[in-house]
């Protein structure tokens, strides 16, 4: 039995089947025999073999994405297509028909073991959190060539009556109806309210008149992506078809936690479909396009909460990881990317897409800002209690400019050069700097399997997605679905229990090898991405495209942060000879947010006064 089908395919997923569970002649395929744990060094002269990702697949847009759908669908030769895609890819091998000795892990929940600093702790509303995490920062900031407004600058400009939140939302307004224009295309929404939104700012600059403001992020413009429900807003995930068969009726918990703190909710951003891409381009609601240069992709799946913080229209977004889905944008469009760890967030009112992988997180314009968001949506579900004791939510004290000592970054050398050359240099740079101003130590260690625990969190996610979908899907014209979609469904759907329950096993082997990792080093270190933002094709608009290749390079360093459930951040940390942003990664342990947030501030503050004007940027406190 198939732990997964997706309709599309439905009419040759017994074929394949068949297919798959041949275990003699040429279709069979010799599965890996994995060592044991134990008996796999993780140091640095390990004599693992770092493999890189074997992606054969030529780019394909406009008709060779509709030919190939066409074929993924039909009935026989759609089944061989798919085997062979998964055997030339190394699934057959390492995961599907691999045997290993670990017993299958299915949601990556950790206990907590603690962290190394001293810290703020919470459990209180959303409002106290956010008042808590304020009161760790400080509060001046230098002035440098170029900075995004922060939620404290907009807070300090409404209480010291310089403007209101009503003239920023007019002003807001204007900007996106600017950024709409045929010479511009940012495609930074789906879908917005001008009412709405200007309803929230009067209600905001009432407050301020009256001396009651909400929180510090009372009439701060925030972006919600649209995989999140969001009043009065549907729910698409960037699909035609999606809020037509669930309707939103209520606010997410992470909106209702922002919305309890006085955030005005500006919008849902665009997104990949479905979150079946790494690039933003989608044909229905347009191509997000990065504000540091037009032709080129913001990234996916969060695109548009990537961007408009990036382009200084919200200083903080919120986005859904899954597979690098927050911290892929945010590095490509030079910004803060912060996925917490798995449950910190509650889940309630997301697109069911990917359970076990998929987190709300967070863009900012700086870590602070990140920071205070993250205050105002961790914890659980407020309308019952969660079925799972949350570690106590702890932040940092950014105060002191003397950063913690002793920290210790753990560098999988071939892991980390896997990247261009440009995104190589500027991240060595980076981890100079942090050794040169604070003493930190970069550790050599080897993290084996790599290139295994990738395409097992594509077995995972791909499965989860077409399970959750299913029925929809099932009532679904396929002409709704965009093709580069229905190719992604088309694979998703092929996935069998075998290949589910492997990943599973993976996924239990992966976390033993980071518990080994982290008993040596406080984080991982790696590039955020394995290029920068590639340039957008004028045959995707509305097909969308597939690019295997960058679509791999962007997610090599982005799986064990979802599939282990890891906390993961990354900070702008230089430009590439385009001034395209590059992005640094820090993955944390389990719950240990604090240390993680401090550390990339550390990083930050090293790195703030060389940031760079993005050529589409607004300023909505000018004056």
């Amino acid at each position: 039995i198939s732990c997964s089908s997706s309709p599309l395919t439905s009419t040759h997923s017994s074929l394949f089947l068949s297919l798959s569970q041949i275990k003699m002649g040429f279709l069979k395929t010799k599965g890996e025999i994995y060592k044991a744990v134990e008996d796999v060094d993780v140091g640095p002269n390990s004599n693992q073999f770092y493999l890189t990702a074997n992606v054969k697949a030529p780019r394909m847009a406009g008709f060779l994405v509709k030919v190939f759908a066409w074929l993924l669908e039909t009935p026989i030769f759609g089944s061989i297509m798919l085997y062979f895609l998964k055997r030339n890819n190394l699934i057959h091998k390492l995961v599907t028909f691999a045997e290993l000795q670990e017993s299958p892990l299915y949601v990556p929940l950790h206990y907590y073991e603690g962290g190394k600093e001293e810290e703020n702790q919470s459990g209180a509303s959303p409002r106290e959190q956010v008042r808590q995490a304020l009161g760790c920062m400080v509060a001046p900031k230098p002035l440098y060539s170029f900075s995004r407004w922060t939620i404290l600058d907009y807070s300090t400009a409404y209480n010291s009556k310089l403007i209101t939140p009503t003239k920023v939302m007019e002003r807001f307004l204007s900007a996106v109806e600017h950024s709409s224009t045929p010479s511009m295309q940012m495609s930074f929404f789906i879908n917005f309210d001008a009412h709405d939104i200007l309803r929230q700012a009067a209600q905001s600059t009432h407050r301020y008149q009256q001396g009651e403001a909400l929180s510090v992020l009372d009439g701060v413009p925030i972006g919600i992506k649209d995989e999140i429900d969001c009043m009065p807003y549907p729910t698409t995930g960037g699909t035609k078809w999606m809020h037509k068969v669930r309707k939103c009726k209520d606010d997410a918990e992470c909106v209702k936690r922002l919305r309890s703190c006085g955030a005005i909710l500006v919008g849902k951003t665009n997104m990949h479909e479905l979150g079946a891409g790494t690039s933003g381009i989608n044909p229905h609601h347009g191509t997000t396009r990065n504000p540091y240069n037009i032709g080129r992709i913001a990234g996916g799946s969060s695109s548009g909460s990537a961007a408009v913080v990036a382009a200084g229209l919200c200083p903080a977004a919120l986005g859904v990881d899954g597979g690098g889905s927050v911290r892929m944008p945010a590095a490509l469009c030079g910004v803060v990317g912060f996925k917490p760890s798995f449950g910190r967030v509650s889940h309630s009112g997301v697109l069911p897409l990917n359970w076990t992988v998929g987190m709300v997180g967070i863009l900012a314009g700086t870590v602070e800002d990140a920071l205070l968001v993250y205050a105002a949506i961790s914890g659980p579900n407020s309308s019952h209690h969660s079925q799972t004791a949350l570690p106590t939510l702890c932040f940092p004290m950014l105060k002191s400019p003397k950063p913690i000592p002793n920290i210790r970054l753990a560098k999988y050398g071939e892991w980390f050069n896997d990247c261009n050359e440009e995104i190589r240099v500027c991240g060595s740079r980076a981890l100079e700097k942090l050794h040169d101003n604070y003493g930190w130590e970069t550790i050599e260690v080897t993290i084996p399997e790599i290139e295994v625990m990738r395409l097992a969190h594509y077995v995972s996610i791909g499965s989860e997605c077409t399970t959750s979908i299913g029925r929809e899907l099932e009532k679904l014209n396929k002409d709704e679905v965009g093709w580069d979609a229905r190719v992604a469904l088309s694979v998703y759907g092929s996935f069998s229990s075998q290949e589910y329950l492997n990943a599973q096993r993976i996924r239990n082997r992966q976390l033993q090898f980071h518990k080994r990792i982290f008993s040596m080093a406080d984080v991982i270190v790696t590039p955020t991405t394995g290029v920068t933002a590639y340039t957008i094709g004028n045959d995707t608009r509305h097909t969308g495209e597939l690019d295997y290749i960058n679509g791999a390079a962007l997610v090599r360093y982005q799986i064990a942060g979802n599939f282990l459930g890891l906390p993961a951040i990354t900070i702008p940390v230089g430009y590439d000879n385009s001034h395209l942003p590059i992005g640094l990664q820090f993955i944390g342990k389990p719950w240990d947010e604090s240390l993680l947030i401090h550390i990339a501030f550390s990083m930050q503050a090293l790195c703030i006064s060389q940031y760079k004007n993005p050529e589409v940027f607004w300023d909505l406190l000018a004056n």
